[in-house]
């Protein structure tokens, strides 16, 4: 196991890396800025050109944010998932909280022909698309939420978490048979997932809660890793299962489902992080996972940005295919490399 040293210098260099990526993020786009014309931009200096302080404030800065917020959130709500029900292909979305978020955009956006006035207002709102993924995850959170208390079994949450999540696309899909063409492009561009629809307005909203989350998540460290060893060593350490596992849901809820309501659901990155930080810290303890998985998040997110934004080029890839184009064949390596999965 890696010393206190060899974990200090490993975060000092994640940090490093993360603010690279973050600064080469701004950097790059349709029109490349320097660097030293960003940090002019930061600190309220002159640039070369005056357009450009306009695109880093109000356009790149937001979403090199905004990416960080995504990246570490889904990669710290798959780490939670995979260790509460111990199944290394637990996602964040085991729960059926993206597919509620999907139920709810699908209702504002293939509903408007079914139900019509009703989602009027809402069908030409931004905001309105953001309060339907929300409510849609809220209402499957409070449903699991319900089924927590309830059972005892934490397998059976999440076959019950599945079981949502295809009641939920079966309702979608329904909805889809009966959409125009224009609603259906509209909610499969939705579907691809975007970070650069953010306002600084947005995005305050977005923090607020994904800090409730992560706090939620700090405070859950003890309880995770006395999880690793089941649940019945876990209750002999004194372990409050029922009231632990409801803040790790919520906590997760809070996190993807708040990210899913404002960029669209990401594929790739919190099933994938929390397996490449094991790989890399070759460790369980949470007390390390935790802070490493919000780095790598961070970090892998902002790569894939900015491979989907085509530097030099006017066009804007889907994000949700760069990150799995550009994550799976990195965990495939890593794994085959190791030829064991750290769990």
């Amino acid at each position: 196991m890696p010393n206190p040293t060899t974990y200090r210098l490993s975060f000092l260099v994640l940090i490093l890396l993360l603010l690279v990526c973050f600064f080469a993020n701004i950097s790059l786009g349709s029109v490349s800025i320097p660097f030293k014309d960003i940090f002019n931009s930061l600190i309220g200096s002159p640039t070369e050109k005056e357009s450009w302080q306009h695109i880093v404030i109000n356009y790149r800065l937001p979403k090199a944010i905004t990416a960080i917020v995504v990246g570490s959130g889904l990669g710290i709500s798959g780490l939670l998932m995979q260790t509460l029900f111990r199944n290394p292909l637990a996602g964040p979305f085991v729960l059926g909280i993206s597919s509620g978020a999907s139920l709810g955009v699908a209702l504002v956006i293939l509903g408007y022909s079914i139900f019509g006035g009703i989602f009027a207002t809402l069908f030409v709102s931004k905001w309105g698309i953001v309060i339907a993924a929300s409510m849609g995850s809220f209402l499957v959170l409070l449903a699991v939420m319900a089924v927590s208390i309830k059972i005892r079994d934490t397998m059976a949450i999440l076959i019950i978490g599945l079981m949502f999540a295809s009641i939920t696309a079966a309702i979608v899909s329904m909805l889809s048979y009966f959409g125009s063409a224009e609603q259906l492009q509209q909610y499969i561009f939705w579907g691809f997932g975007s970070l650069g629809n953010l306002s600084w307005e947005d995005l305050f909203i977005l923090f607020l809660i994904f800090g409730v989350g992560i706090l939620l998540s700090i405070t859950s460290i003890k309880s995770l890793n006395s999880l690793l060893l089941g649940e019945n060593y876990a209750k002999s350490l004194g372990l409050n299962i029922k009231k632990s596992r409801l803040l790790i849901i919520i906590a997760t809820s809070l996190l993807a489902g708040t990210i899913t309501a404002f960029t669209g659901p990401i594929a790739f990155i919190g099933l994938a992080i929390p397996h490449i930080t094991r790989q890399v810290f070759n460790t369980a303890n949470h007390k390390i996972l935790l802070p490493a998985v919000f780095l790598f998040g961070a970090i892998v997110m902002l790569v894939c940005d900015s491979i989907a934004q085509l530097p030099g080029s006017d066009f804007t890839l889907p994000i949700n295919a760069i990150t799995a184009l550009v994550g799976a064949p990195v965990v495939i390596w890593l794994l085959t490399r190791k030829r064991k999965m750290v769990f």
